[in-house]
């Protein structure tokens, strides 16, 4: 995708450089943030698939930068942490010190973000314990294959059978699956294709900032250029890494692109969250259009200002993810 040089023959606007200041309508902690562009730089985008040392920098950088953030978690939310080995990747059960009495015999998916690319390990380890705190809920966090060692739809694959093992021990609707990021791409396309094969579905789903087609195509895409300074700043050729995880599949295969999904044939109530900075504002807001079309319960929450990343260790944080929280409980038995 070039940006230098619009393609003005195919129509829109040219807008001209300008200064973008930091809101005042944010907490102090979000201003922050956006005030200066995050110190972790990450490698060039390896420009091929078999450029092992490239994308050996490249997935380094990325979790240095991931565990450079969520490392106080450890510390912050507590918990008991249970490594379960499935045919071909990794599952942790969470149990957070403060899990709730209430939701003994409930359960969250959660299928972590990072371009397909990076983000399992150590940083999904942490995340899972994130949401397990905040929701007082046992979490299942899904440390499914990634790019470039396979492509689609190896991570899919590891995430159902991830549901699978999850479904031997808790009812199908007391689950709630949650993904971010990539995981927002794989979370839906886990369910769809459980829905395929006569599984039962879980009780909710949510997700943030869903890259709902892996072509990233959308206003988004365009008007919120540099403007998402965690995206495209911080991570160079953020927008090629779906088209490495589809590696010449169908883009339009609703499994790897769950916007083209027929929705209509059953699908989980769905929280969907995004910011007005959000490269991936415009698939996030297409993915709740294509469910409210097909009659599924959806909601949309866009937050003031808000990147790719949720303002971390700001108001917003918590608050965003108390919103997810209190969909997913909600509808899970």
């Amino acid at each position: 995708m070039n940006y230098s040089t619009p393609p003005m023959s195919e129509g829109g606007i040219l807008v001209p450089e300008h200064f973008v200041p930091t809101p005042k309508t944010i907490s102090p902690q979000a201003q922050a943030f956006l005030a200066h562009t995050p110190s972790v730089a990450v490698p060039e985008l390896p420009k091929s698939r078999e450029d092992n040392e490239g994308w050996a920098r490249f997935r380094e950088a990325s979790e240095q930068g991931i565990l450079a953030i969520t490392g106080i978690y450890a510390d912050q939310y507590p918990a008991k942490v249970v490594t379960h080995e499935l045919s071909a990747s990794t599952l942790y059960e969470v149990e957070p010190e403060n899990l709730a009495p209430e939701n003994e015999h409930r359960a969250i998916i959660y299928i972590h973000g990072g371009g397909w690319v990076t983000g399992g390990g150590q940083a999904a380890i942490l995340s899972g314990m994130q949401m397990a705190a905040l929701s007082r809920t046992r979490v299942f966090s899904v440390d499914y294959r990634l790019v470039p060692e396979v492509a689609f739809p190896k991570p899919v694959e590891d995430s159902f059978e991830a549901y699978q093992f999850v479904l031997k021990r808790h009812a199908a609707n007391a689950i709630g699956v949650f993904g971010a990021s990539a995981g927002a791409n794989l979370a839906p396309a886990m369910v769809l294709s459980a829905r395929d094969q006569g599984t039962p579905l879980p009780a909710a789903v949510a997700l943030h900032s869903c890259p709902s087609e892996v072509t990233l195509s959308g206003d988004s895409l365009h008007t919120n250029f540099m403007v998402d300074i965690v995206l495209k700043r911080l991570t160079p050729g953020a927008l090629e890494l779906g088209l490495y995880y589809a590696n010449g599949h169908d883009p339009r295969d609703p499994i790897l692109s769950p916007l083209y999904a027929d929705f209509s044939r059953g699908f989980p109530p769905t929280i969907l969250t995004s910011g007005t900075r959000d490269l991936l504002l415009s698939p996030t807001v297409l993915m709740h259009r294509a469910l409210l079309r097909a009659g599924i319960t959806a909601e949309l929450h866009v937050w003031e200002a808000m990147t790719h990343a949720p303002f971390f260790n700001a108001p917003e944080e918590d608050q965003l993810y108390n919103e997810h929280v209190r969909f997913m409980l909600s509808h899970m038995a």
